[in-house]
């Protein structure tokens, strides 16, 4: 029996692996990770998140040794969340001057000065309920919660932080923060809008890093629907036009067909969050020897970036690092 004829053999750029890099379409590079750091304000040495092993809650007098060392293997940015030691009902502390986040703001920048220092901008953490906002009755008040988001941003900016990172999943939420900036005299402050974000359940393990489980109900009135994926459209073409500088889907490893299409979509940097839970689920393969943590990690984060991402946060970002950084 005779085979056809095979003009077209698409396996011959795959010979070697010079070649097969030489002919490559998605790169992953150091510079393309954002690190996160939790910074808690009631204690004195870092405790490690049980759920996320390699990461941990870390105390103020620690940030500048991190934000060196995320310095040193060549990632561009962090992001900061804080857990105070003081919580209220309406997250208050979000937007004290010398609270938590903006403490840990001014300590980044004056160790690193090049580092683009993000602050994660919500009240999940802050609140006694663990929402994201004020509440009235048990539904969060998108309103009330806007006019504190503005205080937040601006406390954030006075700090010196370099990017805000709206992330409560408020409606209007980029352009009150536009405006409030822009009032106070921040206008060159840029906004990374959690534009997308779904009530998911990889979320979990963040929940315990970040003292934020709600104590009642869920996030699902103002999260997004997992089944939806117009709707993510709509979210982020909002986000574009209320003056938002960047945008971002969350969580990414379930929802690569979202960030491909909000990248279509839009014109603006994407950002992807590569969630807690996707991150425990690979350590937690990884330690039984189930899989080759390296071989999956960069395989997951190269899916990320050919899906359409221009920034990755991950908690993998200094062993991704590490590893391209040897390669």
């Amino acid at each position: 029996m005779s085979l056809p004829d095979l003009t077209i053999r698409p396996r011959r750029l795959r010979k070697t692996a010079t070649i097969r890099r030489m002919v490559r379409e998605t790169s992953l590079s150091v510079a393309d990770f954002i690190y996160p750091l939790f910074v808690d304000e009631g204690i004195t040495e870092a405790i490690e998140v049980k759920s996320m092993p390699g990461v941990s809650r870390i105390p103020l007098t620690d940030v500048e040794a991190a934000v060196k060392e995320v310095e040193a293997l060549g990632i561009p940015g962090v992001i900061l969340f804080g857990i105070p030691s003081q919580k209220d009902d309406i997250g208050a502390s979000g937007w004290d001057d010398d609270g938590i986040v903006q403490q840990a703001i001014r300590a980044a920048k004056a160790a690193c000065p090049d580092m683009c220092v993000i602050a994660d901008t919500c009240f999940c953490e802050y609140t006694e309920h663990g929402h994201c906002g004020v509440l009235c009755g048990e539904e969060v008040d998108n309103d009330a919660t806007l006019e504190n988001l503005q205080k937040e941003a601006i406390s954030y900016a006075k700090a010196g932080v370099d990017i805000v990172a709206p992330s409560g999943m408020m409606d209007g939420m980029s352009a009150a923060i536009r405006s409030a900036l822009d009032d106070a005299g921040f206008t060159e402050t840029p906004i990374m809008s959690y534009a997308v974000k779904y009530a998911s359940g990889y979320f979990g393990p963040f929940r315990d890093a970040a003292d934020s489980t709600p104590t009642f109900g869920d996030r699902a009135s103002y999260q997004m629907d997992p089944a939806n994926r117009r709707e993510a459209i709509k979210e982020a073409l909002l986000d574009v036009n209320e003056g938002a500088d960047m945008l971002m889907v969350k969580p990414a490893l379930a929802y690569m067909d979202i960030i491909r299409e909000v990248k279509d979509a839009t014109q603006l940097p994407m950002a992807v969050y590569n969630v807690s839970g996707e991150y425990a689920m690979v350590k937690a393969a990884a330690a039984n020897g189930w899989i080759d943590e390296k071989r999956v990690v960069l395989e997951t984060m190269l899916g990320f970036k050919r899906a359409g991402a221009d920034l990755i946060l991950s908690y993998h970002a200094l062993d991704v690092a590490r590893w391209l950084n040897d390669d």
